[in-house]
């Protein structure tokens, strides 16, 4: 695995490249700001970037920022955000061009280096891996129209469960429900926000998304 490292704080940068090649995984490229951070993904596109959300120029969401252009540019990218903020706007943005390959993560909310090493390599796959604050933030913006208001409290907490990125069978053992349970949930789902089955299209992609664009 190739990674680029994007972020302004040296000593998080130092410890991030230590503790990936201690994992064998190669760090091509630590940049310190949003410009070079693009300028070296599109000059030798690595596997999986790694990015904060606030850094030079602007020192706002200038990561946030240069990541969801890189993938509507580039859509092979693929970037796992690391932060201690969710921007929910730049969040919806990011998750707009698609769920796969895409992880945003709370960096208090790391409990082992193990467990941020596992979801690196989920996003690296072309998983997904959002925390499960990032997910309660965006399901609590307000919109009109919301095709959330159709789902009962328990779809909802699966419809939760598979923005984080999880399987039917980890729903269950999150969610303390038999492995049917959840598939009923997840039909339900997708028939009540009018996703039908499409060789072509990832429904629990699409189901995740469906709400953002309302």
């Amino acid at each position: 695995m190739r990674v680029v490292i994007a972020e302004d704080s040296v000593l998080l940068r130092e410890g991030m490249a230590r503790l990936l090649s201690d994992e064998g995984i190669e760090v091509i490229a630590q940049v310190d700001n949003a410009d070079a951070f693009k300028s070296r993904v599109k000059a030798d596109p690595p596997d999986v970037s790694i990015v904060d959300v606030r850094m030079p120029p602007d020192h706002n969401v200038a990561g946030l920022v240069a990541a969801t252009q890189l993938r509507s540019e580039m859509p092979d990218f693929r970037v796992l955000i690391l932060s201690q903020y969710v921007e929910p706007h730049y969040a919806l943005e990011l998750l707009e061009t698609g769920a796969d390959g895409v992880g945003y993560l709370l960096k208090e909310r790391i409990g082992t280096p193990s467990q941020f090493i596992e979801k690196l390599k989920v996003v690296a796959q072309g998983g997904t891996a959002i925390d499960p604050d990032v997910v309660s933030q965006l399901f609590g913006r307000p919109r009109r129209d919301d095709p959330l208001s159709l789902l009962t409290e328990r779809e909802r907490g699966v419809l939760a469960a598979m923005a984080e990125g999880k399987t039917n069978a980890a729903i269950s053992d999150s969610l303390f429900m038999s492995e049917k349970t959840v598939e009923s949930h997840v039909r339900n789902i997708f028939m009540k926000l009018d996703l039908h089955s499409d060789p072509d299209t990832n429904r629990r992609v699409l189901a995740v998304l469906r709400w953002l664009r309302q």
